[in-house]
């Protein structure tokens, strides 16, 4: 408690302080953006000149900012300039060149020219030619930043799709994500996090439609500023949100053997005021899937062999909505708000034929089971930025954001075997709803140090009404079973505050260096079962970070980091409610868990070399109470159990390359290679376990842009099985390959999209224990795979774009993924 007081007094100090320094109307370092227009003539004639070249220039050191190319009129509109001194220059062939100095200022932002005569000149003018576009693989000291607006490939994909071709990550076929081999993974959104990714990941990232996604940038040093959670780093998803002076729009179709998506977005904005709005739907067709399921447990000398065979037909359906607006007082003073709505329901139903031998007595029986799950949530933020006059750099910032994730479910079996008789309906309504204040301040004290700090507070409270009831033969009404049946509230509050300091040793050599504490206490409860109840638990963390730069030349640098990392237990890891899995399989959360706590090291380097992007690096990660979910035999539920533990300790030691190069000017051919070796070390019900193992996984990407507006694209990615305490789960891999022509004049597109063309179905095999052990389990599942689609986009309305970044500064990116690590049913 005495660290709560003192890291509150000492927030409170720090903002009254820059309250009283603070002038609440000016500041030059704005996020305000002007435009220089005009109209280019024949000095002679008075006629317009068609096609002249219009550049800004910064007045410093003659270097080219922006540019654009009259129209048929002779009018032209350079907007999304930042306030400050520029050189206009206009050229044209048989003209004199016209030069002029100019200024945005805060009070006026726009200039605009009279008209521009130019004079006639008979020596030719050199040509000035206009071009620049993004990297689509940007190297920074702390993250990657995969451009995926700049990739032609991803278009009629989602989420899912777009990060399998981000550097250093990998993506399996239920959408879970790792980084570096590391599942660990905390996944924002426009610097938010959400909690629509702690029930299932998968589910959550088909949402988001590719077309929406502006950038996606891997963090793998964070610094003190970004909340503690994710052991193996932070992947922070950008999406489109360029506000333009006027109005326009977009629609995205997507048909296809497996998915169809719609997307429709709109944008306008007229001087301070800015409004965005999208929707997506997306509905994947109903498919079949196939499992081979076999288990062996052997309990006091008694060997039990269950085998399951079936397939089951599922389909979903999904949507995602978001809509943003921001208001600029003036160049110093900000608001904006955004609220994002979302669901995903998914169906599925199936006939499994059971064969079991238990203790020698053998049966045989057939399973019906269905499964239908209704998801729906949302978001709302509110922002309030402030400027301090005479000071670049220098901002306050206050946030508020309340999130709601709604996910129920309902388990239905209908199976008779020799030894019972069971019609029984599982079910669980679970609600996740949390509060959010932020406060951020940065100080800059001159051009080689800055100070940052700030404060938040999270506030969960997390709700799961499970039921399990069973109609006994012969009668038409269900009984609900007591035991199995309850509420349990979960409450988990985090306080958090930090300090960051960026300094510029010399003009090559940077630092990164902060502190970040934060305190988090957890309360549990049952409506019913009291004496579950478990008093309120509470644990304090100081979390480090530091990240050395330094610069060789004009495009390498390597990069030196250590930060430590927290991983706490997301719902899915707490949830004690009791899922059915297959034959007599259960699993449950465990709301008792400790955080994972990480030391992590890297050693990076990144080059840009006559056009090939290279990075590579090292690292090494050392992390405690490690969170797992374990499977073993439960004699008194007569039945498999799956759930989660802090099994013990694990290592990662590897490497990893990157390259991005372009041949011949058409060709863009980008490549990965992740290699870690695998350390742990734990106990599982009592016993001493260990595993140790190489991981590989690699991708590679090429498209071709061919005359008259045709692309080619082709992707491809695999990753062998991953290596758990009890064995492993199944490899994956994918490969898909496009075609896309532009028309319209470049404001529509059509396209051909093929994955895996040779290949019809996927199997994909876990494996846990050891056939000769006391435990052994095989599951084979296989999924259509092989699909084709078509793709059409097209942009209407005045595109005139500012570039504006207006996102909510809170992102709580605290709690462990909910990945199933492939081991529940």
């Amino acid at each position: 408690m005495k660290y709560r007081i003192l890291l509150f007094l000492l927030l409170f100090s720090s903002l009254s302080w820059a309250q009283q320094r603070g002038n609440w109307g000016g500041g030059s370092n704005s996020q305000i953006t002007g435009k220089i227009t005009g109209t280019i003539k024949d000095a002679k004639t008075s006629e317009a000149v068609s096609y002249a070249t219009v550049v800004v220039k910064s007045p410093q050191n003659g270097e080219t900012i922006n540019g654009v190319v009259t129209g048929d009129d002779g009018t032209f509109k350079i907007v999304g300039l930042k306030l400050g001194k520029y050189i206009v220059e206009v050229s044209f062939v048989g003209y004199q060149k016209f030069s002029q100095e100019v200024e945005l200022t805060p009070k006026e932002p726009d200039f605009e020219f009279n008209d521009i005569n130019l004079q006639t000149d008979t020596d030719q003018l050199e040509e000035v030619v206009v071009s620049g576009q993004r990297e689509t693989i940007e190297n920074k000291i702390d993250r990657i930043v995969y451009n995926a607006d700049q990739d032609v490939a991803n278009m009629g994909g989602d989420a899912s799709d777009v990060l399998r071709r981000a550097p250093l990550l990998t993506v399996d076929q239920d959408g879970n994500v790792s980084l570096r081999g590391n599942s660990n993974v905390q996944i924002l959104i426009n610097g938010k996090p959400s909690s629509m990714f702690g029930a299932n990941t998968g589910d959550a990232l088909r949402m988001i439609p590719s077309d929406q996604i502006k950038s996606v940038e891997v963090i793998t040093s964070p610094s003190a500023k970004y909340d503690g959670e994710g052991t193996a780093g932070i992947i922070n998803i950008i999406t489109k949100k360029q506000t333009p002076q006027g109005f326009a729009g977009n629609v995205d179709l997507t048909a296809g053997t497996r998915i169809n998506r719609g997307v429709v977005g709109i944008n306008a904005g007229k001087g301070r005021l800015g409004f965005n709005a999208n929707g997506s739907s997306f509905y994947s067709w109903p498919q079949y899937a196939t499992t081979d399921f076999y288990q062996k447990t052997v309990v006091n000398g008694v060997t039990n062999i269950r085998e399951q065979n079936g397939r089951n037909l599922s389909n979903r359906l999904g949507y995602f909505g978001n809509m943003g607006a921001f208001y600029d007082f003036n160049a110093y003073h900000s608001l904006s708000t955004s609220l994002r709505l979302r669901g995903f329901n998914s169906n599925s139903s199936g006939v499994n034929t059971v064969s079991q031998n238990l203790g020698g007595n053998e049966s045989s029986f057939d399973r019906f089971q269905k499964n239908n799950s209704q998801n729906w949530g949302y978001e709302w933020s509110f922002d309030y930025v402030m400027k301090f006059p005479n000071q670049e750099g220098r901002e306050l910032s206050a946030s508020y954001k309340i999130d709601g994730n709604i996910r129920d479910q309902i388990f239905e079996i209908d199976q008779n075997t020799p030894l019972n008789y069971e019609v029984a309906n599982n079910i669980n309504d679970g609600n996740n709803r949390e509060n959010t204040i932020q406060i951020d301040y940065t100080h800059p004290f001159g051009e080689e140090f800055k100070l940052e700090t700030g404060f938040k507070s999270i506030l969960r409270d997390i709700d799961s009404d499970f039921t399990y009831e069973f109609k006994p033969e012969g009668s038409s009404e269900y009984q609900v079973v007591d035991n199995r049946t309850d509420i349990f509230y979960y409450n988990q509050d985090v306080l958090a505050g930090y300090v960051s300091t960026q300094s510029n040793i010399t003009k090559k050599l940077g630092l990164i260096a902060g502190v970040r504490y934060e305190y988090t206490g957890l309360q549990g409860s049952f409506e019913e079962a009291t004496e579950r109840n478990f008093e309120e638990i509470s644990y304090e963390n100081w979390l480090p970070s530091v990240i050395v730069s330094q610069k060789f030349g004009k495009f390498s640098s390597l990069k030196l980091s250590y930060n430590r990392r927290i991983q706490r237990p997301s719902l899915r890891n707490v949830n004690p409610y009791e899922e059915i899995g297959n034959i007599r399989n259960i699993s449950f959360g465990n709301p008792t868990l400790n955080p994972e706590l990480s030391d992590n090291y890297e050693l990076g380097f990144s080059s840009f070399i006559k056009g090939t992007s290279i990075n590579i690096s090292a690292f090494y990660n050392d992390i405690s109470e490690v969170i797992q979910s374990v499977i073993f035999e439960d004699p008194a539920r007569d039945a498999t159990v799956t759930t989660f533990e802090n099994v013990g300790t694990q290592q990662n030691v590897g490497s990893n390359l990157f390259i991005s190069t372009k041949l011949f000017k058409i060709w863009t051919i980008r490549g990965g290679l992740n290699a870690n070796y695998f350390m742990a070390d734990g106990i599982i019900q009592g016993e001493e376990v260990s595993n140790n193992a190489w991981l590989f996984s690699g991708n590679l990407s090429s498209n071709i842009d061919l005359p008259k507006d045709w692309i080619i694209d082709a992707f491809g990615f695999a990753r062998p099985r991953r290596q758990t305490l009890q064995g492993y789960n199944p490899a994956f891999s994918i490969f898909g390959m496009g075609i896309k022509k532009k028309i319209w004049d470049e404001r529509g597109s059509i396209g051909l999209s093929i994955v895996e063309p040779f290949k019809a179905r996927k199997p994909f095999k876990s494996e846990l224990g050891d056939p000769n052990s006391d435990f052994y389990q095989r599951n084979v599942f296989a999924i259509p795979f092989r699909s084709f689609g078509i793709n059409f986009s097209y942009r209407f309305g005045q595109l005139d774009y500012k570039a504006r970044q207006k996102r909510s500064r809170i992102s709580n990116d605290d709690q462990k993924s909910g990945g199933n690590d492939g081991q529940t049913f």
